[in-house]
């Protein structure tokens, strides 16, 4: 039974990649991957920016704290939330499951990424004014993840996690 986990239990984040592009059939398959996320509403309430212009991705690595690896990556994905795809149904409420929607997206990279034998980190840490600016994203939709995405030019260990019996609580806190 483990073995079906095993693509989640080998994720890790790579911020070193190789020269090598990826092809537009397998970034369409990682999206495809994204968009199979779960949905609240099923109303996919998340918009995917693919950016492989070198200098678009160099002002995106600055807006993101100057994490510059992630212009080295041939193919970044900005992972958005849409708000009113969600808010049309749900009101003010929307706006958390359009998040939701996103970042539901982002793993779903992440995992495709993985069972592609390539290599991607999810990059948090960012300007979201410049980030909208650098997209020419509208008002109305956000930016919730950078992720860069190539073949990894390294090969780290997984990183320690705490142990589940620390993060659980059964019925109360």
């Amino acid at each position: 039974m483990k073995e079906r986990l095993e693509l989640i239990f080998k994720r890790v984040s790579i911020r070193r990649f190789t020269s090598d592009d990826i092809d537009d059939k397998t970034l369409q398959l990682i999206l495809e991957a994204a968009n199979a996320a779960p949905s609240a509403g099923n109303l996919q309430a998340r918009d995917f920016v693919v950016v492989r212009d070198k200098e678009r991705k160099i002002k995106l690595a600055k807006a993101a704290l100057k994490q510059m690896f992630i212009a080295e990556a041939p193919v970044v994905v900005v992972v958005c939330a849409n708000y009113p795809r969600s808010m049309r149904v749900y009101g003010e409420r929307g706006k958390l499951y359009a998040e939701q929607d996103a970042t539901a997206a982002v793993e779903n990279i992440l995992l495709a990424v993985t069972a592609l034998d390539l290599g991607a980190v999810w990059v948090g840490a960012f300007d979201e004014r410049e980030v909208s600016r650098i997209l020419n994203l509208p008002e109305f939709v956000r930016p919730m993840a950078i992720v860069p995405i190539g073949h990894p030019a390294e090969n780290p260990g997984r990183r320690s996690r705490y142990p589940v019996s620390m993060l659980t609580h059964y019925e109360t806190w």
